[in-house]
């Protein structure tokens, strides 16, 4: 694949994988990419998963010919980005590793060594000519690693982004870009919405006509798309009005509940509802969708004085990747000591800039007209 003139793509397609980091569903994939800037001197960005090695280094030979790379730009030293760095320095010994210094450390610890004879340590401002093509590095700390460096060609006015901008899936997959995207970003990065946030005001100032990432399609085509969902998604907006229900259910009857606050909302003109069943959902999609929507409704069963094992997980995530600026509600079952509400708001305290309705629902057991008249109230404060 083409960039431009001078750049070229060179990643790989894996559709061995079943799940990404050990925990992402990927049905269809993961991308690892990599791209070669060819100039006077020649800079290779990033390696791939060691999975790959014979494919990455044929990449690279098909792109460049006879010629040898000077450099290998390491911009992220997760695995699945840097394993094949001693394979590319057994094969180009010439080479130089460009990286900052926190990177090197991070390769000490992975391979052993530290490069040191071919170490280029960049960090904020440096730059690196390659004859034509000039090179400007801007670091971006904790996302989602603190090594984290990303570059910028201000000839093609390409930003390769590292993880940033990243998608689950290969690209010789066609699907909607924001909806893996979303789940990407949610689930590994989303913890770090400030650096996020910082690493967004430094590409203001940046004049970016493509952006290369290191999972995902390259992006040239309407990049404020993209840029305002980053900066939606890292400042905890949420992206969409709608209602997220979140639940678990023992034998039925929470589920019934769900149905029916589902159903009234639905009636009510609610703009959209979305209902996760916790125990047999993707949770990447669940914590995408609470993510996406200004409301959520959490329901679950009272279980050992505590909550349904399933939405403990579900509000951990949550929790863990910073959930604020959203309306909650929430709805409860318990037999004999209903505690599921309290427990939940408990582990929503470290959340910020949450709004709780006053209408929650409350069934000991199964439903009745009092807990029927509770979901009346709470679809109509929802809907308001």
């Amino acid at each position: 694949m083409t960039i431009t003139k001078d750049i070229k793509y060179i990643g790989v397609n894996d559709h061995q994988i079943d799940l990404f980091e050990g925990q992402y569903i990927v049905p269809n994939g993961m991308a690892y990419n990599s791209y070669a800037i060819i100039d006077e001197k020649i800079a290779i960005m990033d390696s791939v998963d060691g999975a790959f090695t014979d494919e990455w280094l044929n990449n690279i030979k098909e792109a460049i010919g006879d010629r040898k790379p000077d450099y290998l730009i390491v911009q992220h030293m997760e695995p699945d980005h840097s394993a094949n760095i001693v394979n590319f320095v057994n094969k180009y010994p010439g080479a130089k590793l460009v990286a900052s210094a926190k990177a090197f450390v991070m390769m000490k610890n992975f391979f052993g060594t530290d490069f040191a004879d071919k170490q280029i340590v960049v960090g904020e401002g440096d730059t690196l000519s390659l004859g034509n093509h000039n090179l400007t590095f801007v670091t971006a700390p904790m996302v989602h690693w603190p090594e984290v460096v990303v570059t910028y060609d201000s000839t093609d006015k390409v930003l390769f982004s590292a993880d940033g901008f990243g998608k689950f899936g290969s690209l010789d997959v066609e699907e909607d870009w924001a909806c893996e995207a979303r789940r990407y970003y949610i689930g590994i990065v989303g913890k770090y919405g400030v650096p996020v946030q910082t690493l967004l005001k430094k590409a203001a100032n940046l004049d970016i006509q493509i952006i290369c990432p290191l999972h995902g399609p390259v992006l040239s085509e309407n990049l404020e798309y993209y840029l305002n969902l980053y900066n939606i998604w890292s400042s905890y907006q949420p992206e969409e009005e709608g209602v997220m229900i979140a639940y678990t259910s023992v034998y039925g009857n929470t589920k019934k509940a769900v149905m029916e606050l589902a159903k009234s909302l639905e009636e009510k003109g609610c703009p959209k509802v979305v209902v996760n069943d916790l125990a047999r959902c993707d949770m990447a999609e669940a914590v995408e969708d609470a993510f996406r929507y200004s409301k959520l409704v959490l329901a679950t069963t009272t279980y050992n004085g505590d909550v349904f094992p399933f939405m403990k997980e579900f509000i951990n995530h949550l929790t863990e990747r910073n959930y604020s600026n959203r309306t909650v509600a929430f709805m409860e079952n318990g037999s004999w000591a209903p505690t599921a509400t309290k427990v939940m708001q408990g582990m929503l305290e470290k959340s910020k800039n949450l709004t709780y309705m006053t209408n929650n629902v409350k069934i000991m057991s199964a439903l009745n007209e009092e807990s029927m008249s509770q979901i009346q109230a709470l679809a109509g404060e929802l809907c308001q």
